[in-house]
């Protein structure tokens, strides 16, 4: 079976970043998975949660109703600190990825790129440096052999964009090599990003800026386990075998 694992950051990037594709991959029959470094404890908006324990269950929650309606396989939110992965160990990170790559063993991986994405923010950048060390460690029986038998996933992808967020510090983003049309699936991505109503501050604004940009959700082809010259693709798993 077809299977595709994305890794984030904080809860409501599966939405906000990845949603439409998610959904897209779902509704195609392929099983899809999602890895969430933080439960966002760091958040300005903490939807009436008194204590970082009561928003980390706060969110999880949030997180679970969003990847129910995006069709979400399996989604999971680790504990690495929100606001602080830059101070994690490099190899601590990557060898929990590495772990669920494992398992799960998806022949597509998407993520941030080490910029950011579209915001820039740092825990993003993180993300997609840890998921690309992974994406390369769990391939190899001598890196973390106490985590499972080897896996090379064949693809994978930075979530990019041709467009910079208004009033935002402009990023430079990776050139776009795929592109995934989700016009069908617009009003589910924000019904799945209203799940997240602690950040219901942010809803008229992400809503916006999706609505003027978000009929399609850009990645970059940042690493293939088969030797290739860049192509522009509208399918991840082009070229994949099961």
């Amino acid at each position: 079976m077809l299977k595709l694992l994305c890794v984030t950051s904080h809860p409501d990037d599966e939405a906000g970043g990845f949603g439409g594709t998610l959904l897209h991959y779902h509704r195609s029959g392929v099983e899809t998975h999602v890895l969430c470094l933080t439960a966002g404890t760091a958040a300005k908006h903490r939807g009436g949660a008194g204590t970082d324990a009561e928003l980390a269950e706060l969110r999880r929650r949030e997180f679970a109703a969003s990847c129910a309606i995006l069709g979400v396989t399996y989604g999971k939110v680790l504990e690495f600190p929100d606001g602080g992965l830059r101070s994690v160990p490099l190899l601590e990170g990557v060898k929990a990825i590495v772990g669920h790559l494992r398992r799960i063993r998806p022949q597509v991986v998407i993520t941030y790129g080490p910029e950011g994405g579209l915001t820039g923010h740092y825990d993003h950048g993180m993300a997609g440096i840890w998921t690309s060390v992974a994406f390369q460690s769990a391939a190899r029986a001598d890196w973390f052999p106490e985590n499972g038998s080897p896996h090379q996933a064949q693809k994978l992808y930075y979530r990019t964009g041709v467009f910079h967020i208004e009033g935002r510090r402009p990023v430079a983003l990776a050139p776009v090599t795929a592109t995934i049309d989700i016009g069908d699936y617009l009003d589910e991505k924000f019904v799945a990003f209203r799940q997240h109503a602690s950040q219901a501050p942010l809803f008229e604004f992400f809503e916006r800026d999706v609505t003027r940009h978000g009929r399609k959700e850009f990645f970059h082809l940042a690493a293939s386990a088969q030797p290739r010259q860049i192509s522009i693709e509208i399918d991840l798993f082009s070229e994949v075998a099961e």
